[in-house]
This record gives structure tokens, sequence and C-alpha cells, in this order.
């Protein structure tokens, strides 16, 4: 099996889907590995580190893509990539597909088979394999390290001659693998820290890492099968709105990270929350690629109202490349060694992974949601 690595091509990606230890297994397993030129500079690794670790490095994509076998990104494929893999040829990256769905149409027209590492399911069996924790424990840390650029004061309690400076307070919003980072982070940054979810059942550990936590009883299951948060009642969001804007006025930091079903970011905090912030106080909101948990985010900028400023960060893990990389390129190289069988990577879509990373497949939507999303968009007038 032929496996290609294109250089990514996102405005201000530094991230590679592959890093040489990884390439030292996959040669190992018998697979050639085929790296294209500079891919990995924006993690500091040189295209000799990869010759060293048995890849060969190109520098014609357009050929490389069409001997391809499985082609791994960090990022969606353009169109034009797409265009350049030849029909059977196998795809594993982050699709986000029911947002993109002229990219599903352009895989299915090439006939890719497409596995989308973001609909991974969350089972023991994939946990090695589950980059959106590894990104999201990334983007978590970051955002922490964002506000505390942004907000002027310090995070920590300080004793100083001049008197006692009074820690920062934190508020994070969701406590999913980014939340609880983030929480951690501002933990040993010596900010006093509260944390909301919508599943009380993750009270136990946003406590372990020593911040509060502050919630509405659901009286409802807050979690769907996979174990991402799901759209609760009306009247649940009324209590929680009453919470948020509370704990948003008393806050110095509020981070956000609230997504339902991993995609759709539900708008938790609206322009009057904000209005009734400190000036000088920070929001961080890494839903920004879903739309934002907050009603003025404008994603990939920065908004600033009323002294409070408002960030929205699109790609964060990119910023920490070195290691976004590395353990990005643990879980493609997990999920391929997983289905590597024979000397052959086994498609069997009745295996509990493989039935919901596959999006594509021979011409046909495999993906239940992704297949909804598309019916649904070409019945819109």
């Amino acid at each position: 099996m032929k496996l290609i690595v294109p250089r990514e091509t996102r405005d201000g990606e530094k991230r590679v889907a592959l890093v040489p230890e990884s390439v030292k297994k996959l040669v190992k397993a018998g697979i050639s590995v085929t790296i294209e030129q500079d891919s990995g500079a924006g993690s500091f690794i040189d295209d000799r580190a990869y010759a060293e670790a048995g890849a060969a490095v190109a520098t014609d994509l357009k050929a490389s893509l069409s001997e391809a076998d499985l082609v791994l990104k960090v990022n969606p494929p353009t169109l034009d990539e797409v265009d350049l893999m030849r029909p059977g040829a196998m795809l594993l990256a982050p699709l986000t597909p029911t947002r993109n769905l002229g990219l599903v149409r352009k895989l299915l027209a090439r006939k890719v088979t497409a596995f989308s590492t973001d609909t991974i399911p969350r089972i023991s069996r994939a946990q090695a394999m589950d980059s959106l924790s590894s990104m999201a424990s990334i983007a978590g840390y970051k955002a922490v390290i964002m506000a505390a650029d942004a907000l002027p004061r310090y995070f920590p309690m300080l004793m100083t001659a001049a008197g006692t400076v009074l820690p920062a307070r934190v508020f994070v919003i969701g406590a999913g693998v980014a939340g609880l980072q983030a929480i951690a982070t501002a933990r040993r940054l010596g900010a006093v820290v509260e944390a909301t979810d919508t599943r009380p059942a993750v009270r136990t550990e946003i406590e372990s890492l020593g911040a509060k936590y502050v919630g509405v009883e659901a009286g409802e299951e807050a979690q769907d099968a996979g174990g991402y948060a799901k759209e609760l009642s009306q009247e649940f969001h009324r209590k929680q709105a009453e919470l948020i804007a509370k704990h948003c006025a008393a806050a110095d930091v509020v981070i956000t990270t609230a997504l339902i079903g991993g995609v759709t970011a539900p708008k938790l905090i609206t322009a009057e929350m904000v209005d009734k912030m400190k000036p000088g106080s920070v929001v961080v909101d890494l839903a920004a690629a879903g739309g934002g948990n907050c009603t003025m985010t404008r994603p990939g900028e920065t908004v600033e109202h009323n002294g409070v400023r408002i960030l929205a960060p699109l790609n964060l893990p990119s910023e920490v490349a070195f290691h976004g990389s590395l353990l990005y390129s643990r879980n493609l190289t997990a999920f391929v060694l997983a289905f590597w069988k024979g000397g052959a990577f086994a498609l069997d879509l009745s295996d509990d992974i493989l039935k919901e990373a596959t999006i594509t497949h021979d011409g046909k939507v495999i993906h239940i949601p992704t297949a909804q999303a598309l019916e649904k968009d070409g019945a819109r007038p």
C-alpha cells in the first residue's frame, strides 16, 4: 500500500499528518510512505529526518496523489487535491462532513473511500485514534495562555511589598477535553476557577482539578451515545442562561468550549451578558469554528466591546505545532495499523469504528448523519 502525506496548504497551518516516529512504524509494517517535500517544516522536522525513517520525499504532488492508495491530512483536502486522487483511493482526515457537503459530493464523484477523524466513535478500542481529544487538549492549554496574555491582570495571587494582588477568576463553560485542560492550566497559573457543563457526571473531574463546579440540574440525559453533549429543553436553557450570566459578570476570563454533537456551537453568551462583564475581561471562544458560543464572536478575529475582548481562534493546535503533529500522527498511525491485516487495509464496514468513521465508499454515502445533511441540503430551494 502506498501512503501519501501532502504538505498542508491551509493558511497558518504548521502541523504535518505524520512524523518520523510514525513513519518508522508504518514502514516496518510493510507500508510504503511518501511525504511531500517540506511538509514538516512548520513543525521543525526536515526532509532528511523523514528519509532516515524510511519515507520517500516527493516534489511532484500530482504524480504522488495519483498513485496513492491512502492519503493522510491534517485538514480537509482541497477540491483540487481530491481531483488528483484516483478512484478507489482512501483518505483519512478531519472532514467535518455535515459542514463540508461540497467536499463530500466531490469525494462521491471521485469514488474515494473517505474516513473522517472527527466521527471516530469514543469507545475504548478507539482511544488511541482519538485525534479530537488530542487536539482539544492542546486548544484548552493554549486558550489559557492566550487569555493570560490578553488579561491586564496577573493570574496568581501575589504577596508584594506594594500589597496583595488577588488572583484572577476564570470561568470555563464546557468540561470536555478542552475544558478540563483549560481548568488544569488556569489552576497551574494560580487562578480561581469555576466551571460548568450540562453533564453533571463531569463534576468529579472538575473538582479533581481544583475548580468549583457550578451547574443546573438537568433532570434529563445530557449526552448522546457517542459521549457528546446534546440539545436540552428550553427550561434547562433558561436556567443555564441565568447561571452563565451571573458567573460571566464575576469572571476576569471566560473560556467557552461547548459543542453539540461535537459540531454545532450553542449560543450561550449574549451581548447583554458581555455588557455586564468587567472592563479588561477576556472571552476565549474555542467553539468559534462551529459558529461560536458568544453571539458577538467573529471566527478568526478579536472583537472588543466596552473594554471586553472576545478572542475567537480557529486553529490553536497549529500554534503548538511540534506536539500537535506528534499526537495527531500517533492517532492516525493507530487507526491505520488497527486495520492493517495480511499486508492490506481491511475495510470491514461492520466494524464499530469503521462503520462510524467511513463517510463515503464506492460512490455511496456510508455515514448516516452526512446522508441526512445531503438530503436536507438538496431539498432547499
